[in-house]
């Protein structure tokens, strides 16, 4: 598994580790692309602040927890950058810039990111235990993939989900019997 997960990534010309997919999309307009794109961002990442949307891509800027593998707690953030382009019956996104940053267990036992400790996920077998980096590759490809998946089924159907409709609370007046 762990295997499948790390083939995801690939190098790309700057030596940095992506995720890269071209999908075909036959019949769909590129403005029509570019409108489920903005949907797609806007459902996934309503609050980010370093997202950046032009006339035929976005570019967003985010990060995603690691977990030790035995004890199942918190011991990193992978931050990444996602990019997104449209073009007629096609669009293509890549994942990349992979930064790594440990986490450690503060005075009130909660696990909060170390400071200064970034490593790019390029050096992350020079710097950290190889176990724990063959934990992240997975889970970096594990992300990668669910993401792609997210995305691709949004491009396709292009429609965002329903708010919940909250019921009627039944008011009962007490004054009047």
């Amino acid at each position: 598994m762990a295997n499948a997960q790390k083939s995801l990534l690939s190098m790309d010309e700057n030596n940095k580790y992506i995720y890269y997919q071209v999908i075909d999309m036959p019949g769909f307009k590129a403005d029509s692309l570019q409108k489920n794109m903005v949907l797609f961002i806007k459902e996934f990442y309503p609050k980010e602040k370093s997202l950046q949307i032009t006339n035929s891509g976005a570019l967003v800027k985010d990060k995603f927890l690691t977990y030790t593998s035995l004890v199942k707690h918190e011991n990193g953030e992978m931050a990444y950058s996602l990019n997104i382009e449209c073009k007629e019956g096609k669009y293509r996104y890549w994942i990349t810039n992979f930064v790594f940053t440990p986490y450690e267990k503060n005075r009130y036992g909660m696990f909060v990111p170390v400071n200064g400790k970034d490593v790019a996920l390029e050096q992350a077998s020079d710097k950290l235990q190889k176990k724990d980096v063959e934990g992240y590759f997975e889970q970096t490809g594990a992300f990668c993939k669910q993401l792609g998946d997210k995305l691709k089924k949004y491009m396709t159907e292009g429609k965002p989900r329903q708010p919940k409709e909250e019921k009627a609370v039944k008011k009962i007046v007490t004054e009047k019997w």
